[in-house]
């Protein structure tokens, strides 16, 4: 079997990669029967000569290859008919701009897998950018309150060559005695955490940080059920808060009332309530000056984040009592970082990061006739048509919904 990394040409640049030039020698040496080539590309993080280095054919020809791997949408006059691709195609939550892509790969006759529908049997995810999203909008945050408030200027993550560069620098702020709320209990999450645990800020109970005051700054990581509640005052377990989301009303306001900077890297899911409204915003309780929504769900359960920001300009302000956008620097806003595209800050170590997955758990079902289920999991379409799993799609593919 031939596989490819095919270059990224997507607008704006993404400069990630699925393989590094380190974990595809890996690779090879590992399953030395497949054969390797790297689509020359003068965006990505490595350049054509480190991959050169490393032992692998780079060339502007990859249609002789069978599986085909990239990050980001792969535009429709680029796609090579009756192949294998891998990248992210943004089109399981049926999202509109994208349905033309999922219909020339149906007309194409590609097989499309992508990366976030592969899963574990339980479900869960088993490669993805998360951990990097959580890195870099915790550093964001910082960022903004530091030009907000005029008291220190950090870099752009961007300018920056790897994580261990971001803690140094976040290493050399002042910060008062605020508190910090983090919210989540995946890769998201904890990816944060890496970054608060990095500077040497205390971490406190959940209890303490509802009760106590503090001479420094401190942060509470906070699960769903910290935040939310069961309506009929039951404490049961995460997974039943997963399970009937509608048995539970949000509980976030004993948080909003003593927190100052906001992480969100929790999951939200459908039916799940909302962690703060609009109306919540309006509270003379409300104490949040800042905001690194890293989930980033427009409109939904963080009420400031009203769109998408981007790596050129992250920050925006939402006047909580106007329900509007205001500049980030207005005394009455909620600054806002909400970048949706957080890990392309930092290409080298997330592309590092997501090729140990995908070596991990991925490559290997190429090579066991797929044991364990992930390549059937994870296909979308097969043989022009949509696969039994995604065929609810069907309508969004026929323009009907």
């Amino acid at each position: 079997m031939k596989f490819a990394i095919i270059k990224e040409r997507k607008n704006p640049p993404d400069r990630r990669v699925v393989f590094s030039p380190t974990k595809l020698k890996e690779f090879k040496e590992q399953f030395p029967s497949a054969e390797i080539k790297v689509e020359t590309s003068n965006i990505r993080v490595f350049s054509d000569e480190e991959y050169k280095k490393a032992g692998f054919e780079v060339s502007n020809i990859v249609d002789d290859c069978d599986v085909l791997f990239g990050v980001k949408e792969v535009p429709i006059d680029a796609l090579i008919p009756n192949k294998k691709y891998f990248f992210f195609s943004h089109t399981i939550k049926k999202q509109p701009y994208n349905r033309k892509l999922l219909k020339a790969i149906l007309e194409k006759n590609i097989e499309l897998f992508d990366h976030e529908t592969i899963i574990r049997e339980n479900g869960l995810r088993l490669i993805g950018f998360g951990r990097y999203a959580g890195i870099v909008g915790a550093y964001n945050g910082f960022r903004a309150i530091g030009i907000t408030d005029e008291t220190f200027n950090l870099p752009k993550a961007a300018s920056l060559e790897n994580q261990q560069a971001l803690i140094t620098e976040l290493k050399k702020i002042k910060l008062s005695n605020i508190k910090i709320l983090l919210t989540g209990n995946g890769k998201v999450a904890y990816g944060a955490k890496e970054m608060l645990d990095g500077m040497h800020i205390k971490e406190v109970s959940v209890n303490e940080y509802l009760t106590k005051t503090f001479n420094e700054p401190v942060y509470c990581l906070a699960d769903v059920l910290d935040y939310n509640k069961r309506i009929d005052g039951t404490v049961i377990d995460n997974f039943d808060f997963y399970d009937h989301p509608e048995k539970y009303e949000s509980d976030f306001m004993r948080f909003a009332k003593v927190t100052n900077f906001f992480i969100a890297g929790h999951f939200y899911g459908n039916g799940a309530p909302y962690l703060f409204t609009r109306k919540d915003a309006k509270s003379a309780d409300f104490n949040i000056k800042f905001v690194a929504d890293i989930s980033c769900d427009v409109d939904g359960p963080v009420a400031s984040t009203l769109r998408a920001s981007t790596i050129a300009n992250p920050f925006y302000g939402y006047n909580p009592h106007t329900e509007l956008e205001v500049d980030f620097k207005d005394k009455n806003a909620i600054v806002v970082m909400a970048v949706d595209n957080l890990p392309c800050e930092l290409p080298q170590d997330a592309s590092e990061g997501f090729g140990e997955m995908f070596l991990q758990n991925v490559i290997p079902a190429f090579f066991n006739n797929d044991k364990d289920g992930v390549l059937e999991r994870a296909k979308m379409t097969e043989n022009g048509k949509l696969t039994k799993r995604f065929s609810y799609l069907q309508n969004y593919v026929d323009g009907k919904e």
